[in-house]
């Protein structure tokens, strides 16, 4: 795309980097740059740190201007916009091309792409991935690669973690990944996408745009996933029998899972077995998933601050053998609790329930057990003070929310980052 004198638009600056990255990159090529952002500056320090000294045009921050929407060439959408925006409604009716930072990326970039989604595991998946094929990993995991591309050559491999929201914005023109895997789908967002239909168009998008000579690896343990195989335009790939997964350093089943869909990936693409295996064993996991970071007069304490859904949750408990006292709750995103609450009551010794949800979270485990070990608080310092007072040696006190984290925290990084700290006082006393 040559963008050198084009008006482009830049939707949502945000903390996450995607939005710094398009207007420093469409800036250093060229472009008009407009960034907008209904943030103020003050909220958006850091990112506009971040930009200074960059020709960019113009900032409008604070609220968004219709002109900015209209008189422009191009619209560079940030993933968090809602698909029913009356600002990138107006860009569509001016005719204005809408496309987003990771389109960007996908078009500038020479190397082999591989695609990774789903509900859950799309992050470890991913990273994983990025072992067994020495590869760069991106997309909504490790930030934006947009300013990279240059270094990355054509005989090279790029794993992308790619959310609904990312593949939603992706324009019917967007080159798809050579390797589409899709480790799961259930509801999820459901406060952004309105139904879990939507959501799940939105999942199928990395299938439906690819082409006969791509491939595909579904997870079949999925009953929404294994029901798409007719949307797969390239080869079928299944994961890899879970028997012939080796041992892992990161626990539970749903990681082996994980490590079935990567290696089958792995192998499809030319990948040696023995470099799968052994590149599985020496893999150690993420930050804040289920990440074992402190152990104090014999309890040991987990930063699992990405479980953003019940099923992660549920996930988590299922994989740890010790007793666990669970921190969980936040902002909803449209999720049924009752299946995360029988997890709770038949897995965990108690759990303590935080931000807006705590009301929800607490009558629907007490409605099941009533007398079980748990209380709501508003905070996650209460919480953990609560499970902290609870607990013996030999048990696990886990962050392990099931829920946004927008209610109290900027994200779900901020929200680990409080847990590691609170649990450092804690270590101190």
């Amino acid at each position: 795309m040559d963008v050198r004198n084009q008006r482009v638009t830049v939707m949502g600056l945000g903390h996450f980097g995607g939005g710094v990255a398009a207007a420093r990159w469409l800036a250093r090529q060229g472009a008009v740059v407009t960034v907008t952002d209904t943030a103020d500056a003050s909220a958006l320090a850091d990112s506009l740190v971040d930009l200074r000294g960059e020709p960019i045009a113009a900032f409008h921050l604070g609220g968004h201007r219709e002109e900015d929407f209209r008189r422009t060439d191009l619209l560079v959408v940030n993933p968090a916009v809602r698909p029913d925006n009356p600002f990138l409604r107006t860009a569509r009716e001016s005719a204005v091309r809408v496309t987003s930072e990771i389109e960007l990326f996908v078009e500038a970039c020479p190397a082999r792409i591989v695609g990774v989604t789903g509900s859950n595991g799309k992050s470890t998946t991913a990273a994983m991935m990025a072992v067994l094929l020495n590869a760069t990993l991106g997309g909504n995991i490790g930030g934006s690669l947009l300013e990279r591309v240059g270094d990355i050559g054509g005989d090279d491999w790029v794993v992308l973690e790619l959310s609904s929201f990312q593949l939603h914005h992706l324009s019917a023109e967007a080159r798809m990944p050579h390797v589409a895997v899709v480790t799961g789908c259930t509801p999820n967002h459901l406060d952004w996408h309105g139904s879990l239909a939507h959501y799940a168009a939105a999942k199928q998008r990395i299938l439906v745009g690819q082409s006969s000579g791509d491939i595909a690896i579904l997870n079949t343990r999925d009953p929404e996933v294994s029901s798409w195989q007719p949307l797969v335009r390239g080869g079928l790939v299944p994961p890899m029998p879970l028997a012939d997964i080796p041992p892992l350093a990161v626990p539970g089943d749903h990681n082996r899972i994980n490590a079935a869909c990567a290696a089958a990936a792995a192998l499809a693409v030319g990948c040696d077995a023995e470099v799968v295996d052994r590149g599985l064993r020496a893999f150690r996991g993420l930050p804040q998933r289920l990440e074992l970071f402190a152990e104090i007069d014999g309890r040991r304490f987990y930063n699992d601050s990405t479980a953003t859904t019940p099923e992660s949750t549920i996930a988590a408990l299922h994989s740890l053998t010790e007793p666990v006292w669970l921190l969980g709750g936040g902002r909803s995103k449209g999720f049924d609790f009752g299946p995360l609450a029988a997890a709770v009551v038949a897995r965990a010794r108690g759990a303590a329930f935080f931000g807006t949800v705590r009301s929800e979270l607490l009558a629907a485990v007490t409605a099941r057990v009533p007398g079980f070990s748990c209380m709501a608080t508003e905070t996650l310092d209460e919480a953990l003070a609560w499970c902290w007072r609870q607990s013996r040696p030999g048990d696990a006190i886990v962050l392990s929310p099931g829920c946004a984290s927008t209610d109290q925290f900027r994200n779900f990084r901020h929200r680990g980052k409080r847990f590691v700290e609170l649990v450092a006082v804690l270590a101190g006393h």
